[in-house]
């Protein structure tokens, strides 16, 4: 590996390590994470904006691993994909939803993204 690409990995790796405090941010400091994000604590449309952004990414981002890594690869990106809609369940079920919208959508997709997933990965 070039020296150039160490110093790409190192940064990169360092970017994941960032979005993920800022992940956890937005869930334990919501109000100084929409601060920090530039928009009122308040704006639903910021919300919806955001969620729709990273539903794409999350399309986006598996389908790039099996473009680039090939199928087992794809397989672990959909196991690791999986905790969104396992969260996405939990969220539902603490704000006031009902449990059976919470496994119907949620939960059947983080089991096929598991299935499907362990399968790619392991074959």
């Amino acid at each position: 590996m070039s020296a150039a690409s160490i110093a790409a990995l190192v940064v990169a790796v360092i970017g994941c390590v960032l979005i993920l405090f800022i992940g956890a941010r937005f869930l334990l400091a919501p109000r100084v994470a929409m601060a920090g994000f530039g928009v009122p604590e308040d704006s639903l449309r910021a919300l919806t904006n955001i969620k729709g952004v990273r539903d794409i990414t999350s399309g986006i981002v598996p389908l790039t691993v099996l473009a680039a890594a090939g199928h087992q690869a794809f397989g672990w990106a959909l196991l690791a994909s999986a905790l969104t809609p396992t969260a996405d369940a939990v969220i539902v079920v603490t704000n006031g939803g009902t449990l059976r919208q919470a496994l119907s959508v949620h939960g059947v997709t983080a089991l096929v993204l598991i299935v499907a997933g362990l399968v790619l990965a392991l074959s």
